[in-house]
């Protein structure tokens, strides 16, 4: 293990920022070491930086960096079930990494989130969803057995029998039951790494709404939503579903995956600066907060005249479809120093998408442009405690960070957002208030009982843990 060593920490939205020591597992055998060379401190495992607030930062403790655990351990077929196999890695194992290595072999991760760039042990700490939770459930679904490292420095490996309430807790657990060694998970059969596609174009939110509740044949569905409240084009969208193509493409259908991505990149940044230019008057260098009202009215006009009208059928790679973002590196900095925040909630499902409305109004009443809103339909949520994932439509909005007005803002859709029975999605959270995320998460209370029965001295803990009452003293 390096040495403990004073860096800055942030999130994917770059706000807050910390300052603490960190250290970087480079074998297994540092884990158990930084649990005892600490010096009291607490302490909390760190992966790629992908959770866009505080929940992997611990300002207050120390942080052990655990992307180089990496190695893939163990593949098996199952016999019983010839879509399914079985993989074994370490924690810090980007999804990119298996992706890379068994997409082109004919396997595929269950739940793919939006970012290809997440750690393993990142993926079960948050429980993540991807586009087709209404069918395939969340990441922990798909998780067979976890091995953790426990406060008491013992190894521990659970499951659905063995230690079943731990291992429950760890799924969406945020990091706070345990340090993530090892995991076993699924993967499942496909027979092309290119999907189907379509997408519809909606006019205007009912439209947009409308398509979200339709029943359809593709498994992985998402929408897109122009949230700028300027021009009267307010909630105009795009559905996108998908399914992996049933046959595997001829190569000459087929074109390598780097060059398509590099395309992409190129094609969004001469986008976004020809945005600018129409947006401001005149050809000008991009500045350093690239996204703000007037950039992202040009780019939302000129991304839903993109879609082609009415009902249109294509064929893509997993990754523009799944990873499309990823295609441009560090984009979180196009916010500039402030930073941004998401807020992303779900409300249970309503005939008339009351509550959502009731959000998008009081983002449009409000003023603010939410520089990208994303929708997905999500199915039962299997896990209770801190998991994210709930029957309804999940709404995700970006907002360059202003301060004190944008959280205002935000408050005041907690509190829709909590009326409604939802609750926001905690790895992406950064000021969620303790008595809103009580109301939200119901189960916080049995969660807590189970993570404080194995971590009885708040070893682990975390920003978001001690702001919500999760870890440290109530």
């Amino acid at each position: 293990m390096n040495r403990w060593v004073e860096r800055e920490l942030s999130g994917w939205g770059r706000t807050p920022r910390v300052r603490n020591l960190t250290a970087r597992a480079e074998r297994m055998a540092d884990v158990a070491a930084a649990l005892a060379d600490r010096e009291g401190a607490s302490l909390l495992a760190h992966g790629l930086g992908r959770s866009y607030g505080d929940a992997a930062l611990n300002g207050a403790g120390r942080s052990l960096l655990m992307p180089r655990l990496d190695r893939l351990l163990a593949f098996e077929e199952d016999a019983a079930h010839p879509q399914t196999a079985w993989l074994t890695v370490e924690a810090g194992v980007s999804l990119k990494t298996i992706l890379d290595l068994y997409a082109p072999r004919g396997w595929f991760l269950p739940v793919a989130p939006g970012t290809q760039f997440v750690t393993v042990g990142g993926a079960i700490a948050n429980d993540v969803h991807g586009k087709n939770h209404a069918e395939a459930g969340s990441f922990g679904d798909h998780v067979r057995r976890v091995e953790l490292l426990t406060a008491a420095g013992e190894v521990v490996v659970c499951d659905a029998e063995t230690e079943p309430a731990l291992f429950w807790a760890t799924m969406g657990g945020l990091g706070l039951t345990g340090l993530i060694l090892r995991c076993t998970l699924r993967l499942r059969r496909i027979a092309s790494p290119f999907l189907e596609v379509e997408s519809v174009r909606a006019d205007d939110l009912d439209s947009f709404l409308a398509l979200s509740d339709e029943a359809t044949a593709y498994p992985h569905v998402a929408g897109w939503l122009d949230a700028n409240p300027a021009g009267g084009r307010f909630g105009r969208g795009v559905v996108l579903r998908g399914r992996h193509a049933a046959d595997a493409p001829h190569d000459a259908d087929a074109p390598d995956a780097a060059p398509r991505l590099a395309a992409l990149t190129d094609a969004l940044k001469s986008g976004l600066k020809r945005g600018i230019t129409d947006a401001l008057g005149g050809p000008i260098e991009p500045p350093a907060g690239l996204l703000n009202p007037q950039t992202m009215r040009a780019f939302n006009a000129a991304y839903f005249h993109k879609a082609p009208a009415g009902l249109h059928h294509s064929r893509s790679h997993y990754l523009p479809f799944f990873f499309h973002l990823d295609a441009v590196g560090h984009w979180n900095r196009a916010y500039g120093a402030p930073g941004f925040l998401q807020y992303q909630m779900v409300v249970p499902a309503e005939a008339d998408h009351r509550a959502t409305r009731a959000v998008l109004a009081e983002v449009q009443r409000a003023g603010f442009t939410a520089c990208l809103a994303v929708t997905k339909t999500l199915g039962e949520g299997a896990h209770g405690g801190l998991s994210f994932p709930g029957p309804g439509l999940t709404l995700a909005l970006d907002f360059p960070n202003t301060g004190e007005d944008l959280r205002a803002l935000l408050t005041r859709l907690d509190a829709l957002v909590a009326e409604a029975g939802g609750r926001v999605y905690l790895a992406k959270d950064a000021r969620l208030a303790r008595a809103d995320f009580r109301r939200m998460y119901p189960g916080w209370a049995a969660w807590k009982a189970t993570r404080d029965a194995w971590d009885p001295a708040g070893v682990f803990q975390s920003d978001l843990g001690r702001r919500l009452g999760l870890c440290g003293e109530d």
